[in-house]
């Protein structure tokens, strides 16, 4: 069924997290997540590559660069550079560079939607992200209209992709509630289950509200279900004592690293130790400042990118992202990287050169997506439905020894 259009997105919904850099200037140079934290008050660019000519494809990324959610902003703008700069040192787009430019969106959905209109004003073609959920809801109710085709790396929410010219990489927020329970039923992790979700959130809601459908079905019982709001989020010692009591194996915690840490935390000083399983919002908790890490030894999250991949397109992309900037890159830069070689795959289908309007580009890139599948590091045989959602199999993640390897 035909997408429904969308106009009333950015003022309706609860503002979400994805969940989920810099830029640097010339073909082959890097930058830091520093240099864009530093720049990102307003707009950062980055022209990667010196066009043969001067047309050339301009592709754009925004996202939170600063904020508490800057570091899903920087992984995203950084995983795509990654792509950007390997396209145009292997020639470009059917024969024509690429030009980059980012810029700040806060995690703020006023300002996703300048940001927008700041890139579309640059002249923006495609835009890869936004990267937070509200955000990117705010953004498609407004780049419809322009029929400008948008694929974001880490918008999870279920409207992300109300609009037809917009698709998404990462999960949404319930194939992520319904593959998590697949995954534990599935390799037998546990049968006694209990859950800690934020209900004042609608990414972990949807998360919470699917896994508990599924759970059912594949022989787990959710012995324990506990909540709290965005208002109670420091201290998380009744519900533990309750999953505890309950006798929970495994504690499935559908929010973000910031939150995760402190029930980590908390169930240490209890001494409450299941099997701890989140999804993608937890990615970035071995990043977090001032958080001993050693507490999330055998945490498990689901996610379709595992950096200690050996394959060849993983260990290329790991690598060049190290030697770009310093750092292991977690899924949504993973996931932005895809982003970048999916327009690619859709432009050359389609024959598209950057001399086309922008409302040409996005019907040609929306018909290719129907029938395009596309093998990536965040999974093998991508296809998107007609709502814009990806359809791919997940991976787990553990923390062992300080670093996120395969669960496999």
């Amino acid at each position: 069924m035909k997408k429904i259009l969308s106009v009333l997105l950015a003022g309706t919904m609860a503002a979400t997290l994805a969940a989920c850099g810099s830029s640097s200037t010339g073909s082959t140079s890097t930058g830091s997540t520093s240099a864009a934290t530093t720049a990102a008050a307003g707009e950062t660019s980055a022209d990667s590559g010196s066009a043969s000519s001067d047309l050339t494809w301009k592709i754009g990324s925004q996202g939170p660069l600063t904020g508490g959610a800057a570091l899903y902003g920087e992984a995203v703008v950084n995983g795509a550079k990654v792509a950007v700069d390997e396209i145009n040192e292997a020639g470009g787009i059917n024969g024509y560079k690429i030009e980059f430019k980012t810029a700040d969106d806060e995690h703020d959905q006023e300002k996703a939607v300048n940001a927008y209109n700041s890139l579309k004003d640059w002249g923006m073609q495609v835009l890869v992200g936004p990267t937070t959920s509200s955000p990117t809801m705010a953004v498609a109710s407004e780049a419809v209209n322009d029929n400008m085709f948008m694929i974001t790396p880490s918008g999870s929410a279920v409207d992300c992709t109300a609009t037809a010219n917009a698709y998404r990489v990462c999960f949404s927020d319930p194939a992520q509630g319904t593959k998590s329970a697949q995954y534990i039923g599935q390799h037998k992790l546990a049968t006694k289950v209990a859950v800690l979700y934020d209900s004042s959130d609608v990414y972990s809601s949807g998360i919470y509200e699917a896994f508990a459908k599924e759970a059912a079905n594949q022989g787990i019982e959710i012995v324990d279900t506990e909540q709290f709001t965005a208002d109670s989020k420091t201290d998380f010692s009744t519900q533990l004592q309750k999953m505890q009591a309950a006798g929970a194996e495994l504690a499935f915690l559908p929010f973000y690293y910031t939150e995760a840490a402190l029930v980590l935390t908390q169930a240490n000083t209890m001494g409450f130790k299941p099997i701890f399983f989140g999804v993608d919002g937890m990615d970035g908790i071995l990043g977090l400042d001032n958080f001993d890490t050693s507490l999330a030894e055998g945490l498990m999250l689901l996610t379709p990118f595992a950096a200690d991949a050996t394959d060849d397109a993983t260990v290329n992309f790991v690598t060049r992202y190290k030697d770009a900037f310093g750092s292991t890159p977690i899924q949504f830069a993973a996931d932005a990287y895809d982003a970048v070689y999916i327009v690619k795959k859709a432009a050359e289908a389609a024959n598209l050169t950057p001399d086309k309007s922008v409302d040409e580009i996005g019907t040609a890139l929306e018909e290719q997506l129907k029938s395009l599948s596309y093998d990536g590091i965040t999974g093998a045989g991508m296809t998107w439905n007609e709502g814009g959602d990806v359809d791919k199999e997940p991976k787990a993640v553990v923390i062992k020894d300080g670093a996120y390897v395969s669960a496999e």
